[in-house]
This record gives C-alpha cells, structure tokens and sequence, in this order.
C-alpha cells in the first residue's frame, strides 16, 4: 500500500478486527499470503461492522443505523471513497478483486431480516435465509479471494461454505440465542424431533433434544465436506487460509458431537489447543491436492 492515506485506512480496519475478534485476526495474520492480507482483514472487518450496527440500540435505533450505513456504503461503492476509513479500504478491495456490487446489496438488504427476526418454519425457509444473508456476506469476504475456476462456480463453492457454517452456528449459539428470545432452529425440526421450545429454554437435554442436535450437526457437516472442494479451488499459497477455517467448523462440529444435548445447557467453545494444531496442520498440503495445482 503505497498511498498514506490508503495505508491508513487499512490500518485502521486491521485494527478493528484485531479488537473485536482476536482469535479470527492472528488465524488470518498468521495464513493469508501477504500481498492478500490487507484485504482478508478488511472484508472480515466490513461484516463484523455491518454486524455491530445491526445489534446495537432499541429495533428503531437499529433500523436507523441500518438506513445510515447502507447510504454511506452505497455512496462509498457509487464513487470509491468514502469519511469512513473502512468503507474506503473496502471500496479499493472490491475494485481490486472485481468483486460484483450485487453481493453487498444483496447483504445489505438481507441484514435487515435480523432486526426483526421470524425464526424459520421450514427448511426452504433457513436455505431464503442463506441465499439473501450467510451467502452474500461469506462473499464480501470469501469471494476478495483469487480462484483457479470461473467466477459462478466458485460463489456455487461459496454457498456451501455458507450454509455449513450457518447451520453449524445455529448449534454453536443455541444457548445465546435463546436467552434472547431468538430461535433459530427451524420449527419443522424441532416438530419432526418432538422438541418443544419450553425444552430449550429451560436447556433439557432430552433425547428428542440430543436426536434433533445430533441430526443438524450431521447435515452440517454433510456441507462442509462437500464445501470442501473450495480448497482446490484457490491458488496454493491461499489454501492454508481456507483449510483452516473449514477445519474450524469441523472442530466445533466435533466439540458439538461429544457435548450431544449437552448444547441446550451451555454455549459451545472452541478448545485452543485445538484450534493451534489447525493452524499448524493447515500448511500440510495433501498430496493429492499438491499434484492436482
């Protein structure tokens, strides 16, 4: 970054990052290749800035903030610059990758379902919820990254990504959620599994609990193995980067496993020895890859 100002800028998304989420910042300091890094830090920092304006303040409060950012955002990708350090780091980053416009105008109209957020009846509805949400905002991130296959089969990759991770987070902040009153699991599941949502408020773990449990971490993990294909997908100095975010989502999806219904009582955590192997064993290249670049 040979522009001061430029420089700055990244500078000052990195450090966001660095602040809100630590363990993200050092995975992605650590991996990226690092003409790559400035921009990994920024689109990771443009969703968890996106994110905080969404959750912060009373439903009008955040729908005014919403209005706000969305009009500054738009404006920053309308002339590529921008008061805000972020949006003008982010707004170079998409130029530079191509990126299309209609990903982050897609997020952004897909955040406003979070302000007011229904639940899912159904499976169609959660896989609506990934198309207008999870899917456009891996993209702001994901999709900054250079790829050996054409443009739409990589975002197809993409989406795997997003819905494995979506669902595997439904699980990870089950107990979160609903203290707040959200749930997030489909109705349908938890009709099929007999699960009532007294169940997971008062955290019992039933066996209809640990079935139901047992049975969302499975077709998460379904997805995340056929997502792995996205790893083929990138040049090989990028793979590190995406292996180990995959092998964090397997991680959790193993911690889930063991704790069974044990998730409706206390939130998932990632286990830190764990997570410290993934970035070491994330640079072993399998053989079958290495051949195949």
């Amino acid at each position: 970054m040979r522009s001061p100002r430029l420089r700055a800028d990244y500078t000052a998304a990195a450090r966001y990052l660095r602040r809100r989420e630590p363990a993200l910042y050092g995975v992605v300091r650590l991996q990226a290749p690092a003409g790559f890094l400035p921009h990994a830090l920024t689109g990771a920092s443009m969703l968890g800035f996106t994110d905080d304006v969404c959750d912060k303040g009373t439903p009008e409060d955040r729908v005014r903030q919403l209005d706000a950012w969305t009009a500054h955002v738009t404006r920053a990708l309308d002339t590529g610059d921008s008061h805000h350090p972020l949006l003008r780091a982010f707004a170079h980053s998409a130029e530079e990758a191509g990126l299309p416009r209609h990903w982050f105008d897609t997020y952004l109209t897909g955040t406003r379902i979070d302000l007011e957020f229904p639940g899912f009846a159904d499976e169609a509805a959660y896989q609506h919820y990934i198309d207008t949400l999870t899917w456009p905002g891996i993209m702001l991130s994901t999709g900054l990254t250079p790829h050996l296959v054409p443009d739409e089969e990589f975002a197809t990759s993409c989406r795997l990504v997003a819905d494995a991770c979506q669902r595997t987070d439904l699980l990870t902040d089950l107990t979160e959620d609903v203290a707040e009153g959200r749930f997030a699991l489909p109705r349908s599941d938890l009709d099929h599994y007999g699960v009532t949502h007294e169940d997971l408020v008062r955290g019992r773990p039933t066996a209809e609990v640990r079935a139901l449990v047992l049975a969302t971490a499975d077709k998460a993990r379904a997805t995340l193995l056929e997502a792995g294909r996205v790893v083929g997908e990138v040049p090989v100095e990028y793979r590190p980067l995406v292996r180990v975010l995959l092998g964090l989502y397997h991680h959790r999806l193993d911690v889930i496993g063991a704790m069974g219904a044990d998730v409706v009582r206390r939130p998932v955590r990632d286990n830190p020895a764990d997570c410290l192997r993934l970035v070491a064993d994330a640079r072993r290249e399998p053989l079958s890859l290495a051949l195949s670049a």
